[in-house]
């Protein structure tokens, strides 16, 4: 298959190199920044371009990998006439962003992405719709060539899913570094907590989160619970979290 990546970041760069480890061609790669189209043409054997009206208008498939913000812009200035399939991954934006072109789709990958961190795309699901049987039926084989688990998803389904994982992974990241900067200020070693976070994140492999609830909150330890506020009222900020995602584990609880 021949495939145009619209965009040179984490996305572009992790599934063009696995798609091309497949056998497909990356014939060319769009940047807004020709250095970045290049760099990441010149590890795939592509041509690189800054301007989308340069776009090869004979591929399979064109991956819109760009910013959520940046999609609308991308896709008015894209050739409407492309006969093949347009997709874009976003988690938050509907499939009717690329309603202007002939075949369209998306694909969006349950995982976040880093151009030096390996992925094994086996592991990772692969949401997936189009707006017509033929090409989601598509889309179903080109990424099960990559990954185990590719499901139907509609723009509904992938917007709770893209939420839900900035649950899971942007929101416990930013508690990760309330912790680290708590620890910090004791001058302890955020090392201490990395056992206890791979703990939860297995015992949430098997059961229901709530399940296997633990700590003052689902005890209503109201000793324990206003010790740590005291311990932290310099700082309001944390404060308010805290008191916020007590509460919401005592009325869970």
């Amino acid at each position: 298959m021949n495939i145009v990546l619209i965009g040179s970041g984490n996305i572009a760069s992790t599934w063009g190199k696995a798609l091309a480890a497949l056998g497909h061609h990356i014939t060319q790669i769009y940047s807004h920044t020709l250095a970045n189209a290049q760099a990441l043409a010149n590890s795939l054997s592509s041509l690189a371009t800054d301007k989308l009206e340069e776009l090869d208008l004979t591929a399979d498939l064109y991956i819109v990998a760009v910013s959520d913000s940046a999609i609308p812009s991308v896709v008015e200035q894209m050739l409407q006439h492309l006969a093949g399939l347009v997709i874009h991954c976003s988690g938050a934006t509907d499939i009717k962003a690329l309603s202007g072109f002939k075949r369209f789709g998306v694909v969006y990958p349950v995982q976040s992405f880093s151009k030096t961190v390996a992925i094994n795309f086996n592991k990772i699901p692969f949401g997936i719709e189009a707006n017509t049987a033929e090409d989601e039926a598509l889309l179903q084989g080109l990424f099960s060539e990559l990954s185990s688990n590719v499901f139907p998803c509609s723009s509904e389904q992938r917007l709770a899913i893209h939420l839900a994982a900035v649950m899971v992974n942007n929101f416990s990241n930013a508690l990760y570094q309330m912790a680290y900067e708590l620890l910090e200020q004791k001058n302890l070693s955020f090392d201490l907590m990395r056992p206890i976070i791979l703990e939860t994140a297995e015992k949430v492999q098997n059961h229901v989160p709530k399940d296997v609830q633990t700590g003052p909150a689902i005890r209503n330890d109201d000793v324990t619970i206003n010790k740590h506020l005291q311990f932290i009222s310099d700082n309001p900020e944390w404060q308010s979290i805290y008191q916020q995602i007590t509460s919401l584990i005592k009325k869970r609880g």
